[in-house]
């Protein structure tokens, strides 16, 4: 079974993007992304998962939980702003409608029911990780520090700007040998061009994965809309050309009760995270804030 999905090959019926567990291969992370258009309706019924509603490139999203409607502002586009989104229980029934644009839902089978919850843009911890050319930034959704009203779910984006790296120094969540930490992680991309708000088809980046006994060594060309499924083994760098900025939504989730985002570095790379020290953070991040794009200069 292929790790890699480029765009258009999770497409089935009305979901751009459908994972399930039983697509990858695994026991928890999922996600659906959706097209919206005026007039569409689409509802999913979460029998055994919670969910992470996250608008990409939709405004004026209307999402109805059991019967209670949210109005979620969204945005132009992932490179535009910081969006707002919403927690959905576990067994609930979710309708989604509005305008034109993409809309991600994220899932991971759970049992305990938490209740809904509607978090405003103005809310989510943008935090600007790294430095030099390993600058990101990572909005941090429904992560164990951010948001703890879910059983398993953890979703964050991540932001790299043009010419630098991402997912680095190389780290997995496998729960092999002495990794403690057992995490399925989806990467779902969307490759900006300049100053544009979201994906463009003319983007390009890459993306780097390797398993512990060697059997995976793969580094793959990524398109905007592009899906990899990382169930095991190290990960990074993920590089955004200089012209390319690139986004991610990651979607994580495993078997542990407490929820974590916790990972093993590749220790012949771990250094890497001490020369941040002596290297300042690219001016360029902070990228978006619940405000829109941050100007530089």
């Amino acid at each position: 079974m292929s790790w890699f999905h480029p765009s258009g090959s999770l497409r089935n019926g009305e979901a751009d993007v459908l994972v399930t567990p039983e697509i990858a291969g695994w026991a928890y992370s999922g996600l659906q992304v959706f097209t919206l258009s005026p007039g569409s309706v689409v509802t999913v019924e979460l029998t055994g998962e919670e969910g992470v509603i996250v608008p990409l490139s939709a405004r004026e999203v209307r999402v109805t939980v059991d019967g209670e409607e949210f109005a979620l502002a969204g945005r132009d586009g992932v490179f535009a702003s910081v969006s707002d989104w919403l927690y959905a229980p576990v067994g609930s029934t979710v309708t989604l409608a509005g305008a034109a644009g993409d809309i991600a839902l994220c899932t991971a089978r759970a049992s305990e029911v938490h209740p809904v919850a509607h978090i405003a843009a103005a809310g989510v911890p943008v935090e600007v990780r790294g430095a030099g050319r390993s600058t990101r930034q990572v909005t941090n959704i429904a992560t164990p520090e951010s948001f703890s009203g879910a059983h398993r779910i953890n979703v964050c984006e991540v932001i790299t700007p043009g010419g630098n790296w991402s997912s680095w120094p190389p780290h997995r969540h496998d729960g092999i040998g002495d990794c403690m930490v057992t995490n399925e992680e989806i990467y779902y991309f969307r490759i900006g061009r300049e100053e544009g708000p979201h994906g463009d088809a003319a983007g390009q980046g890459l993306f780097h994965v390797y398993t512990v006994d060697g059997s995976v060594d793969e580094t793959v060309t990524l398109h905007d809309g592009d899906v990899y499924l990382v169930p095991e083994g190290y990960h990074g760098p993920s590089v955004a050309p200089p012209e390319y900025p690139m986004y991610f939504l990651n979607v994580l989730a495993g078997p542990g009760e407490d929820r974590t985002m916790a990972f093993c570095d590749d220790p012949e790379h771990h250094w890497i995270r001490e020369s941040w020290n002596e290297q300042a953070p690219d001016p360029r991040l902070p990228w978006t804030t619940a405000a829109g794009r941050r100007k530089v200069g």
